[in-house]
């Protein structure tokens, strides 16, 4: 079976949030943990992209800091490829809970596949490495969307999932809830 890296992408700069949501609580622990706790049955190894995290493997954004969820993507498939992964799931740390029957659905894909309402959630071959890092070097808007239509990615249709972006996101998840892993 092929190796699988999970990567969580957390080196946004929380601007609507206010402050550094990865470390927001939920149910008594910050969203991050959320977030690797539910990769951990499904993936080989995880890694945590643009910051680092407890004892989570931190990598940096690549090419650079501040590129959006491309970079944590892009470092992620140069260090699965460099590992001997097959692939990377990448979730961002703002959704602590992502269906297993998406990340099945992700993974039953031809190629590389995205959620079609939060890209930031993909499966992506290590096979795109090069290819992301040109994408990276052009003079263009680097967005999840026109990098994936590009490399023939199939958008993944799944209702919208709890992603936080602004303390009253946090707040509604907080109320309505989301299974414990």
């Amino acid at each position: 079976m092929s190796r699988l890296l999970g990567a969580i992408l957390a080196g946004g700069r929380s601007s609507r949030f206010g402050s550094d949501k990865a470390e927001a609580l939920w149910q008594g622990r910050p969203l991050v943990e959320h977030a690797a706790a539910m990769l951990r049955p499904i993936v080989d190894d995880i890694v945590l992209c643009g910051r680092s995290y407890g004892d989570l493997p931190a990598i940096a954004d690549r090419p650079e800091g501040d590129m959006g969820p491309l970079g944590g993507i892009n470092a992620a498939l140069h260090h699965a490829r460099a590992q001997g992964f097959a692939a990377v799931l990448t979730i961002g740390c703002d959704t602590p809970h992502v269906p297993l029957a998406l990340i099945d659905m992700l993974r039953a894909a031809a190629g590389p596949a995205f959620v079609a309402r939060l890209p930031v959630i993909g499966h992506w071959p290590t096979t795109l490495a090069d290819d992301l890092d040109a994408f990276l070097a052009e003079d263009r808007k680097h967005a999840i969307r026109a990098w994936a239509e590009r490399v023939g990615a199939e958008p993944v249709d799944w209702p919208m999932l709890a992603n936080i972006n602004e303390p009253a996101d946090l707040a509604r998840l907080s109320q309505d809830g989301a299974p414990e892993f």
